[in-house]
């Protein structure tokens, strides 16, 4: 998969319009579209590290796509994630990586707002607790940032092969597509 966009770009009313469809309901602290599938759909978003509240939320980079969302579910109940970890603990250098992503992950949410004494997100650095974020780090920071993301990421189907998993919104004056988001919606990644 060959989408990747060097940096999160702001995200539409469309792009708005089509999260909140993946979601099924309006995507809360939506910042910026941080990957775009294949079928030209936000596929993973940032969201803001803290709501509009004041709450912290550490997930910054948010998987919105139902499909590859399903997908990871079943990488998740077939034990993957309980393997990636048990191997965390017997090869120092995919730990020692696996850190790395942890930091980046830090790094890019610090540089929006810091969240002190708040993780990163999905298990990072000792486990692995969602492949979910996971792959939405890797999708968004590109390959070789986060190993275990990646690998998750290269188990998956094309989960963009069947067209876009909701209808591509047009940003044009009258369409119905939804404005920015508005500050409800899910509390944190999920899996």
């Amino acid at each position: 998969m060959n989408s990747s966009q060097p940096h999160p770009v702001p995200a539409t009313p469309a792009d708005a319009a089509a999260v909140r469809a993946q979601l099924g309901r309006p995507p809360r602290g939506l910042r910026a579209v941080a990957h775009r599938c294949p079928c030209g759909n936000p596929d993973v978003v940032e969201t803001q590290p803290r709501l509009e509240d004041g709450t912290p939320f550490p997930t910054l980079y948010y998987l919105t796509c139902p499909r590859a969302a399903s997908a990871i579910g079943t990488l998740e109940a077939d034990g993957v994630m309980k393997t990636m970890t048990a191997r965390l603990a017997e090869d120092p250098d995919l730990a020692a990586a696996y850190r790395a992503a942890h930091e980046d992950y830090i790094a890019r949410r610090d540089a929006v707002e810091v969240l002190d004494g708040f993780p990163s997100a999905g298990g990072m650095p000792d486990r692995v607790k969602c492949l979910h974020v996971l792959v939405g780090h890797s999708l968004a920071a590109g390959p070789g940032v986060n190993p275990l993301g990646d690998e998750a990421l290269a188990m998956l189907p094309d989960w963009w092969a069947k067209g876009p998993c909701v209808p591509l919104q047009q940003e044009a004056a009258g369409t119905g597509a939804a404005g920015p988001a508005d500050g409800t919606g899910p509390s944190e990644e999920t899996s």
